[in-house]
């Protein structure tokens, strides 16, 4: 008899050991799973479209040129330039990434039909070995690009309808093409190198190579969706803090065309950058030109007055002193004015708030301090002296202002035109097509072995926690009924219900079949626990029953026959399965005749009855037909009847019952049996649904004496064993 150790009370906590005992049982169902996974992970490796990354990178000076003249105050004050993070939004800014849509067509999208799965495969194969030329279709799958398949499409607008919405281009013969919408519409037939226009599309197709009848993909997509994706793609990032060094990446499955976006987006950004540089001088420059012609009408006025004060007073001559004091008086007014220019042109791009404009503000204010002693000195100078004093002094700082003013003009003009921005390109875009970016092949089988392998426990662990059914004896014993024989899974039962499915009437009792097969053992050990068992019974009815199908419960009941045949008891095997019934699939023979006509009336005992060789002991009653009626048959007073009449005529009469819990069958059976024994699966039935089964047949007056754990797997947590047992190969 098998070992049954009633294990002590667990808190419900899983604990490590019990973790691990199910990775055990379960390590060639993970292994599977693993190996499945690596193995798409290698076909996903070697047939996806590889992704090819263009990279270039772009210095961002640390300071802006400075501008002449007007320029230089911001340079004295330390302003800070712009930052290389700053340059890297406007490298993906809409004016950039936009400019180079639509130097590129971007916004025109067409792909080449090709075979699911494996189509891309085959058309890099081909494409790599013969450049330049089209993949014959075949098997006359001539909708599809085998490779060397080319579109070009120079110019596409469409109605906003059609915007974003696929379209289909079928090629021709002759460079004939045919474009149509998603419903099969006819839009263009249109030639190679000819605008052709319909229903609101126009089309130019620049370049066509396919096989007549090789579809494409069209698409025109909003420009704004383009340049939004595009933006989103394009990655900067600067080498090192405060660098100033910007590394471009982007990433397409075409090289040329990665190439190209970068290419084009570095370009434009410099080009926008020089512009806005550039911009800065000629805006300055406007302001110089707009200041010379009101100069020069001061400069004018001023020697004017002059000549016509010193007619007026004869040629008076400024003596040392106030000459000291004319050329102090010149040089504060010559920098004011030079600030106040300054001022207006930094008034033009910042608020009085900013710390330019408040820097200057503090110099003239300096300045004008500096004029206010000065006036001060020349105040108490004669009136002749004072008058030519300020005569002298407006002309000669209206003359520096003009004269500083031309030399501005020239430099900002010079600038202007050199101008080279604050930014160029160090590396220019380019691609490693032998090293694509993706995928990565040992990245990839690597990475779906861990996936495959966590999946694989997910799996375990989940099938673990929701599979509720019993695995341990100890959990029938709590529920009140004594487990008298654990049954362990037999690969040869298995196999043997396997070729009873087929149907056919030959036998297939697992005792006769491998009598050395453990599971024989077990019901062996099961015949001695009866023995005792039926020492108390009212009769020598045993009626073997289950909560719910597919427990085993036939194949417990024709085997134990067969065992307790096999020590010298005369033994009547009943199929008392009206309903479905499969006994004589297991001992031999069909059902068409059996207990269902014996109760009504149909057959005598001796036309239903049949020995079970090679058996000599045994004997057995099939179902029969299927009645319409089966509950109503059994109760029956002729079935009573026919039990107390076989009683006598045998030690032991066995009938295997329908599961309790689907219909009454069992329980009307259960009245007349002795012994009642129920069948229980491992990890198919629940707790629940024994002891509701158990409450059933007590609700009808039937007492259970015990269970039978059928089909029983073996554990690394489990609290039984059956592994002592040895098979020897010579009998199985």
């Amino acid at each position: 008899m098998f070992n049954t150790q009633i294990p002590l009370e667990r808190d419900g906590e899983i604990g490590l050991g019990e973790v691990l005992g199910t990775l055990k049982d379960n390590r060639w169902r993970i292994a599977i799973i693993t190996a499945v996974f690596i193995g798409l992970s290698i076909v996903y490796a070697l047939v996806a479209t590889p992704i090819y990354q263009a990279t270039a990178m772009v210095q961002v000076e640390q300071k802006v040129p400075d501008l002449p003249g007007l320029s230089a105050l911001t340079q004295m004050l330390g302003a800070e330039n712009p930052v290389a993070t700053t340059e890297s939004d406007l490298i993906t800014s809409r004016m950039v990434v936009g400019a180079a849509v639509e130097k590129l067509k971007l916004a025109i999208d067409s792909n080449p039909r090709r075979f699911p799965l494996f189509g891309n495969y085959f058309a890099r194969r081909y494409a790599k070995n013969n450049p330049g030329k089209v993949a014959p279709a075949p098997w006359g799958l001539s909708g599809y690009d085998w490779g060397g398949s080319k579109l070009e499409i120079f110019q596409l607008d469409v109605p906003d309808d059609l915007l974003d919405k696929p379209l289909e281009l079928t090629a021709g013969e002759g460079g004939i093409y045919v474009l149509q919408d998603d419903d099969h519409n006819v839009l263009v037939i249109g030639r190679v190198g000819q605008p052709s226009r319909g229903h609101g599309v126009t089309i130019e197709v620049q370049t066509l190579a396919a096989n007549p009848g090789m579809r494409f993909r069209v698409l025109r997509h909003r420009d704004l969706t383009v340049i939004g994706d595009l933006q989103k793609k394009i990655d900067v990032k600067e080498d090192g803090k405060d660098s100033g060094i910007l590394r471009m990446t982007y990433s397409n499955p075409d090289p040329k065309l990665a190439t190209d976006v970068l290419e084009q987006v570095g370009q434009l950004y410099v080009r926008q950058d020089v512009d806005r540089n550039s911009a800065q001088a000629t805006n300055s420059l406007k302001f110089v030109k707009e200041q010379l012609p009101g100069v020069r009408m001061e400069l004018e006025k001023a020697t004017t007055a002059l000549n016509a004060f010193q007619n007026q007073m004869h040629s008076v001559d400024i003596n040392m002193q106030t000459q000291a004091l004319l050329n102090q008086n010149v040089s504060i007014q010559a920098s004011i004015e030079q600030l106040r220019l300054q001022q207006a042109d930094i008034q033009r791009q910042f608020t009085p708030e900013h710390p330019q404009y408040k820097a200057l503000a503090q110099q003239i204010g300096e300045m004008e301090g500096k004029k206010a002693q000065i006036d001060k000195q020349i105040n108490s100078l004669p009136d002749a002296q004072k008058t030519l004093l300020k005569l002298n002094s407006d002309v000669q700082v209206t003359n520096q202002t003009y004269s500083s003013l031309l030399n501005q003009a020239q430099q900002l003009d010079i600038a202007r035109a050199g101008t080279v921005g604050n930014v160029r390109i160090v590396d220019n875009a380019a691609v490693d097509i032998s090293n694509p970016a993706w995928p990565k092949k040992i990245i990839v089988v690597l990475g779906g072995a861990i996936l495959g392998f966590v999946i694989a426990l997910m799996y375990v662990f989940i099938r673990q926690v929701l599979n509720r059914g019993i695995e341990d004896p100890a959990i029938i014993e709590n529920l009140g009924l004594p487990v008298y024989a654990t049954i362990p899974v037999s690969t040869r039962e298995l196999a043997l219900e396997s070729k009873r499915s087929h149907g056919g009437s030959r036998q297939h009792l697992l005792v006769t079949d491998a009598p050395a097969d453990l599971a024989a053992e077990a019901l062996r050990s099961l015949r001695t626990s009866l023995h005792f068992a039926r020492l108390e019974a009212k009769n020598n009815v045993l009626m073997i029953s289950g909560a719910s199908p597919d427990t085993g419960k036939t194949f417990v009941s024709a085997n134990l026959a067969a065992v307790v045949a096999q020590s010298g008891q005369k033994v009547l095997l009943i199929d008392g399965d009206l309903r479905m019934g499969t006994l004589h699939s297991v001992v031999g023979g069909r059902a068409d005749v059996g207990l269902s006509e014996l109760i009504s009336g149909q057959a005598e005992l001796m036309e239903v009855m049949r020995p079970v060789a090679p058996l000599n002991n045994l004997y057995f009653i099939s179902r029969g037909r299927v009645p319409p009626n089966p509950s109503e048959l059994l109760m029956n007073a002729r079935f009573s009847m026919l039990l107390d009449r076989l009683k006598p005529m045998y030690d032991l009469i066995i009938i295997d019952t329908p599961p309790i819990l689907a219909v009454t069958d069992a329980a009307i059976i259960g009245n007349h049996a002795g012994t009642g024994l129920m069948v229980a699966r491992f990890g198919v039935n629940q707790p629940r649904e024994l002891s509701l089964a158990k409450q059933r047949f007590e609700q009808n007056g039937v007492a259970i004496k015990g269970a039978i754990f059928n089909a029983v797997e073996k554990r690394s947590t489990g609290y039984y064993s059956y592994a002592y047992y040895a098979v020897d190969p010579a009998t199985t």
